[in-house]
């Protein structure tokens, strides 16, 4: 079942193409990651599938009562304004305490309702955040970037939770990534965006893409294969052998991978 959907999706802001005739689909209880350079227009197409970003051409449709959870980019909070993890959580709706206890020891901040948000280290406030999308009880997660600022060790096991409680809830998920070498696989579809779909396909083809090589250079390959060895012999069987699937599908519509920007994300 697809829950969300764009065709054609061009965005412009004063004259410039943010994002050029994208066509995106998410199904239910699937992993998608998308990721690409700085200036990419990976946050502007978060924004415009989730409604806050108004296509300038082609249309996003989503399954009528989708129940989407977000986890932001960054939160700022005023280290001056008082307000505690378990006060949050209860923002807009109401949450009862023992609610609220279990979505933070499900995402492995038990004990931290009674502390001040402001005081939270970056990676308890991501998995504050993502309890607090969680609680929600949503049919799809969208994470634009929830890892930035964590160290390597904590973005790693941030995707290894969002893993498990995509296992536990098949809740869908749709991430944005510049933790290349972590997140491709724990992925099952990558969409390589610069401002266009440059390709996409399962984690392992899209790495060896052209197009992909293009944008992040030859090196990712060998760290999205040493992670990729790890992450396989903590999971596999009893002498099992993994046996990968996918179709790669490349997106150039120039004759060659548009180049990097500098600069934020748009």
């Amino acid at each position: 079942m697809t829950l969300v959907e764009a065709s054609g999706l061009t965005v412009r802001r004063g004259g410039q193409v943010v994002l050029d005739n994208v066509d995106l689909a998410i199904s239910a209880g699937e992993i998608v990651t998308i990721v690409g350079p700085n200036g990419s227009g990976k946050s502007t197409l978060i924004r415009a599938l989730i409604g806050l970003e108004p296509p300038s051409a082609g249309s996003v449709r989503r399954r009528p009562g989708l129940g989407i959870g977000y986890v932001p980019q960054r939160l700022h909070i005023d280290a001056a304004l008082p307000m505690t993890v378990g006060r949050f959580l209860s923002l807009p709706r109401r949450v009862a305490p023992a609610e609220a206890s279990g979505a933070l020891e499900r995402t492995g901040v038990p004990g931290v309702a009674g502390r001040q948000i402001a005081a939270l280290s970056g990676g308890q406030l991501q998995r504050v955040l993502l309890a607090r999308a969680l609680l929600s009880l949503p049919e799809i997660l969208i994470l634009d970037e929830p890892t930035q600022g964590l160290d390597q060790p904590g973005t790693a096991a941030f995707y290894r939770l969002i893993e498990e409680v995509r296992g536990e809830t098949g809740v869908a998920v749709l991430m944005v990534s510049h933790d290349l070498h972590v997140v491709m696989s724990a992925s099952d579809r990558v969409i390589c965006l610069n401002r266009h779909v440059c390709c996409e396909g399962a984690p392992k083809v899209v790495s060896a893409a052209p197009e992909y090589r293009a944008l992040f250079g030859l090196g990712t390959g060998g760290a999205f294969a040493l992670y990729r060895h790890v992450h396989d012999h903590a999971h596999d069987g009893a002498g099992d052998h993994e046996h990968h699937h996918g179709h790669y599908h490349g997106h150039d519509h120039h004759g060659h991978a548009a180049p990097a920007h500098e600069g934020e994300d748009a």
